[in-house]
């Protein structure tokens, strides 16, 4: 038996290159920057020997501390949700400050690069040292992966989203 066609099953989806409700692109941008950003720090310190499981252990040990370490997937879970929270916060930043500063929209090739490095430097000068996770020596190979992957992997996707959303009524 065939099923008929009507117009509403025939109509187009919505366009990937259409405007996106704001939430929508603080979604995308999160989910982007997020996965670009955890595939960078497996990668990366997968070939200082370390695991995936430990990356993201590493990550929940801003709640944990060392126990992270010895949580097992539980934590590299929570690794996980951790993780993608800080992409929403980051995201959500830039999106909601593009909505007031046309700039970051209009050029957010720039601003979406120099927002990434930004992110790197206050996360890792800031906000790290507030948290349990057990301080480190930086080497140059960390810095220059996380300036410029946060720069390439997170702002960049970041502001392409900006770029995205529906002007503001």
């Amino acid at each position: 038996m065939k099923e008929s066609l009507n117009e509403s099953s025939m109509s187009s989806p919505r366009s990937a290159a259409g405007p996106l409700s704001l939430f929508r692109a603080i979604v995308y941008a999160t989910l982007l920057a997020g996965a670009l950003d955890a595939t960078d720090g497996v990668v990366f310190f997968g070939l200082q020997g370390l695991n995936p499981i430990q990356v993201l252990q590493y990550i929940a040990s801003g709640l944990l501390g060392a126990q992270s370490f010895r949580g097992g997937l539980a934590a590299a879970a929570l690794g996980v949700l951790v993780h993608f929270a800080i992409a929403f916060v980051v995201a959500g930043i830039y999106l909601l400050a593009s909505r007031r500063i046309k700039t970051l929209r209009r050029q957010w090739v720039i601003f979406g690069l120099v927002y990434g490095a930004a992110v790197w430097a206050v996360m890792s000068l800031v906000i790290l040292p507030l948290t349990a996770v057990a301080p480190n020596q930086v080497t140059t190979a960390a810095l220059l992966n996380g300036v410029i992957g946060h720069a390439l992997l997170v702002g960049l996707p970041i502001g392409f989203f900006a770029g995205k959303v529906k002007k503001a009524a």
